[in-house]
């Protein structure tokens, strides 16, 4: 995928924080929204792709992060319902990258990034699997 073509957003998710999420200040604590972008990431995969991740796993391809970068505007806190939003923003034969914006009511809270190297289920590098590769040139 060329990183100048538009990027392809998936359907929102929506996420109403629970109080385990917040820290002492009563915000969202930083490393959670790592696990926001998960949930983004899967729900991705098997509504614009036709693939659980669960499926890959299952047949030996796993995709690990290998870089991650967030970058913070604005604090959400207990009860919040957010909105994450996920696209693709590249792909290469071995790695994807995927984009992510968290909103609440419209605002931007948090953007971010994630890349994930294709490994085997022994830690290898290995080719993304045609039948993935073919879904995302679909796109």
């Amino acid at each position: 995928m060329n990183q100048e073509q538009p990027v392809k957003w998936g359907s929102p998710l929506m996420y109403r924080v629970i109080y385990g999420d917040t820290d002492r200040a009563g915000v969202v604590y930083y490393a959670n929204y790592l696990r926001l972008f998960e949930m983004g990431r899967t729900e991705w995969m098997r509504h614009m792709l036709g693939i659980p991740y669960r499926q890959l796993e299952d047949s030996g391809v796993l995709f690990p992060v290998v870089e991650a970068y967030l970058r913070y505007k604005s604090p959400a806190g207990y009860d919040d319902f957010l909105e994450i939003r996920t696209a693709l923003e590249g792909a290469s034969p071995v790695a994807l990258t995927f984009r992510y914006e968290v909103k609440k009511d419209d605002r931007l809270l948090v953007t971010g990034s994630t890349k994930h190297a294709a490994a085997d289920s022994n830690g290898r590098l290995i080719r993304i699997p045609k039948r993935l590769s073919d879904a995302l040139s679909a796109l």
